[in-house]
């Protein structure tokens, strides 16, 4: 059977539909860089808007800070990478495991799910700010004592819901404790040793895990 001329008077030719094609296909690949239009042979793509940002005001470890934030940023990206606490670690990153919980206002969050615009104007407590005068807290050193950390990277996460808890119950049941602790996942399935030590901060303490 005879091939169909690729030139009938003007009409659209399958060779020229399929370069068409093409070239569209490529317009629509071409990749931004930070906001900046990128040229593909001549062809310009239509510019990003600007990430939004908006200035907040927080009081981190009882330090004021005043920054700018991207909107997009987690408080534990924006603790991390901009304040440089890297004790609240990146677990999970969907709010589930607990080894990036910090206090907010005095309540444990997790920081991974928690966007750091919606801590302007609070107050933030991470595992570094639970020292005093160079001395660890009587839960960090309860959990030292009782071999409460393993691998240590749920630890923080782990004490900082625990110093909530004393802070608001200072003599709980081992019921209260591990119903408060149940947000917490520990991998290497220590979680009698830490109910342990944090029952024996409470015994030491009596006036909550950061004093």
């Amino acid at each position: 059977m005879e091939g169909k001329p690729e030139d009938d008077g003007g009409d659209l030719t399958r060779r020229g539909f399929l370069g068409g094609t093409g070239a569209a296909l490529v317009v629509a690949g071409v990749p931004t860089l930070g906001g900046v239009g990128v040229e593909e042979e001549g062809v310009s793509t239509q510019l990003l808007e600007a990430v939004p940002q908006t200035a907040i005001r927080v009081t981190v470890n009882g330090t004021e800070h005043r920054v700018e934030v991207e909107d997009r940023w987690t408080l534990n990206e924006f603790l991390r990478d901009h304040i440089g606490l890297t004790g609240s670690k990146i677990g999970c990153n969907r709010g589930e495991c607990g080894a990036c919980t910090v206090l907010l206002d005095g309540e444990p969050v997790y920081s991974c799910s928690t966007l750091a615009v919606w801590a302007d104007g609070r107050e933030i407590v991470t595992v570094e700010g639970l020292e005093r005068g160079g001395d660890v807290s009587p839960l960090q050193q309860a959990f030292m004592d009782h071999n409460a950390a393993q691998c240590g990277f749920c630890t923080p996460g782990q004490l900082m819901t625990a110093t909530a808890l004393l802070d608001r119950i200072p003599q709980p049941t081992t019921g209260e404790v591990r119903e408060a602790m149940v947000g917490n996942l520990c991998r290497c399935s220590n979680y009698n040793a830490i109910v342990e030590a944090v029952l024996a901060a409470a015994a030491t303490s009596g006036s909550g895990g950061a004093q």
